[in-house]
């Protein structure tokens, strides 16, 4: 007999222990391609990881390239639609008279405030796209999931630079891409070079330099 006060726990559905199962997949992946990529890791790795048999992985995502796109996919949709409504927010407000900075700040800040406070899954996520976008089946993925986002800064971009080629444009978008990739890497070397001054995990730190930074270097490629 049960005591009185004593709860029944919720008998989960089927439907709700595969969503679960899914899930706690998807964050081992993660993690694990955020450390090794795609090549380092295998799906026994990633079974290891939650604490099932392979063949449990296999049964939901086939193979390891699917689960791979999954994994990127699975927050692709939040992070460019957050950032797609921050452009266009910015470009409302702004009129016909947006600024590089101002730009940067609504595609920069927005993704950055967004993995520091979505905490250690969001980070995990952070540090696999900066993995993998220098991969050819991450820049596959990139193309697919983030490319009208970033054509969408670059159109603001045009505007605030009338003047500028499309060279120029799109060659300071790439060095902005590569300067966020190596700080969502969280790889550790600045917190050595630096002695402890910087953090690489700092990213309320990163927010707060990276878009004015970015914003200079695109003024001054002006001849």
């Amino acid at each position: 007999m049960m005591p009185k006060n004593s709860k029944k726990r919720p008998v989960r559905s089927k439907a709700e222990q595969r969503a679960e199962s899914i899930e706690q997949i998807l964050d081992a992946a993660e993690y694990l391609f955020s450390q090794h990529g795609l090549h380092g890791v295998t799906l026994r790795d990633v079974a290891k990881r939650v604490g099932i048999h392979t063949t449990l992985v296999h049964y939901y995502f086939q193979d390891k390239q699917n689960l791979f796109e999954k994994v990127f996919a699975r927050r692709a949709g939040t992070t460019s639609g957050r950032r797609m409504a921050a452009l266009e927010a910015y470009e409302a407000k702004a009129g016909n008279k947006p600024t590089v900075e101002g730009a940067l700040h609504a595609f920069l800040d927005t993704d950055l405030d967004l993995y520091y406070e979505g905490g250690e899954n969001w980070m995990n996520y952070a540090a696999f796209c900066a993995r993998v976008s220098n991969t050819p089946e991450g820049a596959e993925l990139m193309d697919v999931h983030f490319d009208p986002v970033v054509l969408k800064l670059v159109g603001i971009l045009k505007r605030a630079l009338p003047d500028y080629t499309e060279e120029d444009i799109f060659w300071g978008y790439s060095f902005v891409s590569g300067a966020l990739m190596n700080s969502l890497a969280r790889t550790g070397r600045i917190d050595r070079l630096s002695g402890g001054a910087c953090h690489s995990d700092d990213f309320p730190a990163v927010k707060k330099r990276i878009a004015r930074f970015m914003a200079a270097g695109f003024l001054s490629l002006k001849d």
